[in-house]
């Protein structure tokens, strides 16, 4: 099973995160996560890219006068393991994918859904995820 989160934000940009536990897979359950600590680093992740579409919509929304009230994302983060693995003994990479579903809701005709739904791929964070972006890493000065 894949690892879950779902953000919810209102036009106030009120947030709420539910995600899995990923101590218990088999749990299809969500709970409330009310700090960073209770998320995973993919499940960091998965928020990030929520979090950031919902606003970059609601941005968008509130500056064309379109009548979006909220927000829902279902987020799942997933390796695709039946694609990667056809010869099972020689596996060096997997194949990763997100799963978005973006829910809004509001008085939104179907022109504003497709546009909301169009923007809502400019949001940063999926732009880096879709992309790509390159880490360089060095040490750092420790200042001593």
């Amino acid at each position: 099973m894949s690892e879950q989160v779902i953000i919810r934000q209102n036009r106030e940009f009120l947030t709420e995160i539910l995600a899995s536990d990923p101590h218990r897979p088999e749990d299809p359950q969500l709970y409330p996560a009310e700090s960073i600590y209770q998320l995973t680093p993919y499940g960091m992740l998965l928020a990030s890219l929520g979090t950031c579409t919902a606003i970059v919509l609601h941005t968008y929304a509130q500056n064309h006068g379109v009548a979006l009230e909220e927000v829902e994302l279902r987020l799942g983060y997933e390796r695709v393991f039946a694609d990667d693995c056809r010869d099972c003994e020689a596996i060096d990479e997997y194949r990763e994918q997100i799963v978005e579903e973006i829910v809004l809701k509001g008085d939104l005709s179907p022109q504003e859904r497709q546009k909301l739904f169009l923007v809502a791929r400019h949001c940063p964070v999926h732009k880096m995820i879709h992309q790509g972006i390159e880490v360089v890493s060095r040490p750092g000065d420790s200042g001593g």
